[in-house]
């Protein structure tokens, strides 16, 4: 008789984690997506409760400003990104990841305030930044099934996304994108065991060899 592989990992219960996941992250996209069509429907210019750095008001703004938006193509850029990215940190790490999104939430707008350009800095980057250095930096730190293929997933998706950390376009907050990246880094090494390790697979004949072992230790 032929021996079927038995996998000792959940299906169902990773199907379910995969789909709230992604059920959060498009509903606080969607959210976005509502703020920017209340914002042209209505004419407020709310860029101006973006992150100014150095200024006390930018404090406040750091809670604000991931949530807007200079244009619809600017959000649309942002929405494929967020989507992908902070659904793999929520299905692959979900209790780091109720420590990494505030952490890099504020900790990003925090960094932009004290050290960024004279400019209003506003968009939801940063966070997509510190997400996407998060889940790769910690997939090759662990290097389990789960890790690394989650790992391979965003670099293969996003790994160009290492050169927004650079001054490019003068209109671009390189800034937001450099300090998520270093957050994301930074809680990948402190996080990197705070997950429990996905199962292994374990294969039937195992359990035959375990049974054979077993039986000939017993012998005299």
């Amino acid at each position: 008789m032929h021996s079927i592989p038995r996998v000792l990992s959940n299906p169902n219960k990773d199907f379910l984690l995969l789909n709230r996941s992604f059920t959060i992250v498009a509903s606080f996209t969607l959210a976005l997506w509502l703020i920017k069509i209340i914002e042209s429907l209505t004419g407020i210019e709310l860029f101006k409760y973006g992150i100014y750095p150095g200024q006390m008001s930018g404090l406040a703004a750091i809670l604000w400003a991931p949530l807007i938006h200079s244009s619809f193509s600017h959000l649309l850029a942002n929405t494929a990104p967020l989507l992908i990215l902070g659904t793999a940190l929520l299905y692959g790490y979900p209790k780091s990841a109720k420590l990494v999104i505030p952490a890099v939430y504020i900790g990003t707008g925090l960094g932009v305030w004290l050290f960024a350009r004279q400019s209003y800095h506003i968009g939801i980057s940063g966070l997509t930044f510190g997400f996407m250095f998060f889940v790769f930096t910690i997939g090759v730190i662990r290097w389990d099934r789960r890790a690394s293929v989650l790992s391979m997933i965003v670099f293969f998706l996003y790994g160009g996304m290492i050169w927004g950390i650079f001054p490019s376009k003068p209109d671009i907050s390189f800034e937001s994108h450099f300090f998520g990246a270093v957050i994301g880094i930074v809680l990948a090494i402190l996080l990197r065991n705070y997950d429990p390790y996905s199962p292994e697979k374990k294969y039937s004949w195992e359990d035959d060899e375990e049974d054979e072992v077993s039986i000939f230790d017993d012998e005299p």
